[in-house]
């Protein structure tokens, strides 16, 4: 299969060059991206009702446009991913740089991007400016090749495991098939209980903290979700709070 990836870094991108373009409704970004890896640069610097128009198709693969010259439905299952910078001027928490933006520019930021629409991303994390030291060393740790090798065995897994079912990957998984294919441990219960009370998470980052759970201990070979699957599961959420706050 060939990956799309479609890489969006123009600030003035409107809800129309999203979901559809010129007036006969011809596929916009997210259909383009169908199949493959939709990149927001920049997030925050997006209109916050072009954002929200990406809550339902992440949901349910497809995007409908309803207009006077009629009806159209379009395929959109695609990967989200997204850059933004910790603050407006970039270096908030930077030891090398001073921030300058005020406390209510940096809330009026973070605010760009409403709760529902962070509930659809399945990881969050913070990534610390980079020691120029680090730019030219060796690289370290392992090859990209070792790395598909164990995505592919762990897709090989995951296709084995719903062969009998209309579900491809662990992201398909809801309501009862998330409770059929991932059953948790009375010990893993009550660390996602704990961490979905005090990291105040939505039922939707309930059911995604599972299924990344169950991806993560795919890639280990595990055949059950175990205490420390469900541990770095809930980490790649935690970032989560920062942003609300």
């Amino acid at each position: 299969m060939i990956l799309k990836i479609s890489m969006i870094l123009r600030k003035s991108l409107t809800f129309y060059a999203l979901s559809y373009s010129g007036s006969t409704i011809t596929p916009g970004e997210i259909s383009l991206a169908h199949h493959g890896v939709l990149f927001l640069d920049e997030l925050p610097e997006f209109k916050r009702a072009t954002l929200e128009t990406l809550r339902q198709p992440i949901e349910s693969g497809q995007i409908i446009i309803s207009r006077a010259s009629g009806t159209m439905t379009f395929p959109s299952r695609f990967m989200l991913a997204a850059a933004m910078n910790p603050c407006p001027c970039g270096y908030l928490g930077d030891a090398r740089r001073r921030c300058s933006c005020s406390p209510s520019q940096i809330a009026r930021y973070k605010q760009k991007i409403s709760g529902p629409l962070l509930d659809r991303f399945d990881l969050m994390m913070e990534v610390p400016a980079v020691d120029p030291k680090l730019l030219t060393a060796a690289p370290t740790g392992e090859s990209s090749a070792t790395i598909r090798e164990r995505v592919e065995q762990a897709r090989n897994i995951q296709t084995q495991r719903y062969e009998d079912t209309t579900i491809k990957y662990n992201a398909m998984l809801s309501g009862k098939s998330l409770k059929q294919f991932c059953p948790l441990s009375t010990s893993c219960q009550e660390i996602i209980s704990q961490a979905v009370d005090q990291l105040s998470l939505s039922a939707r980052a309930f059911d995604r903290i599972i299924k990344v759970a169950r991806t993560i201990a795919d890639l280990a070979g595990e055949v059950d979700i175990l205490e420390h699957h469900l541990y770095e599961a809930i980490q790649y959420r935690s970032f989560e709070t920062k942003l609300r706050t």
